[in-house]
């Protein structure tokens, strides 16, 4: 059985692109890590500084893809730090300006596979649950990478999905 709440932590969505960086991309990593890096939006880069805590659970959404939904869920082991992929020139979240200065202003933090759901939660599903009405990612235009979710909204999401634990 996976724990998927805790009292004391916060719950977010993580947007990212399956043919950039899937789930499984995530689950094949050494303990199933990975920095959440390369997030470009200020407001974020203020919730993984600020808000996002040790501990806080993610589900993981991939979007821009035939069938953007919710696909597993996971766990912040590290909190915020910067994001050095900013000064890396090979890197696809190169940031001139950040690099010229020598010091990121992004930051990311470290994300574990949790679980997967047997299926995906698709979007077109959520927007069809009343009580995700309020829910960020079904607002209309929308498009923050990083989301918090709602305590209540979280334990309906999980009410939707089979969720399988990582090995």
């Amino acid at each position: 059985m996976v724990k998927v709440q805790k009292a004391d932590s916060r719950y977010w969505l993580m947007k990212t692109e399956p043919h950039t960086f899937s789930y499984d991309d995530l689950r094949a990593r050494p303990g199933h890590i990975t920095p959440w890096d390369g997030v470009r939006n200020y407001q974020v880069r203020n919730m993984l500084r600020d808000q996002v805590k040790l501990g806080d659970l993610v589900f993981i959404y991939h979007s821009s893809c035939p069938e953007p939904g919710i696909v597993g869920i996971g766990t912040v082991v590290r909190e915020g730090y910067p994001d050095l992929s900013a000064l890396d020139k090979k890197s696809p979240y190169y940031d001139e300006k950040a690099a010229k200065k020598g010091v990121s202003p992004w930051v990311c933090v470290d994300v574990q596979a949790r679980g997967r759901f047997a299926r995906t939660i698709a979007l077109k599903d959520l927007r069809q649950e009343a009580p995700l009405s309020d829910m960020e990612l079904l607002r209309q235009g929308s498009r923050l990478s990083v989301q918090p979710v709602q305590p209540e909204a979280w334990r309906h999401i999980l009410s939707l999905g089979d969720l399988k634990a990582e090995a």
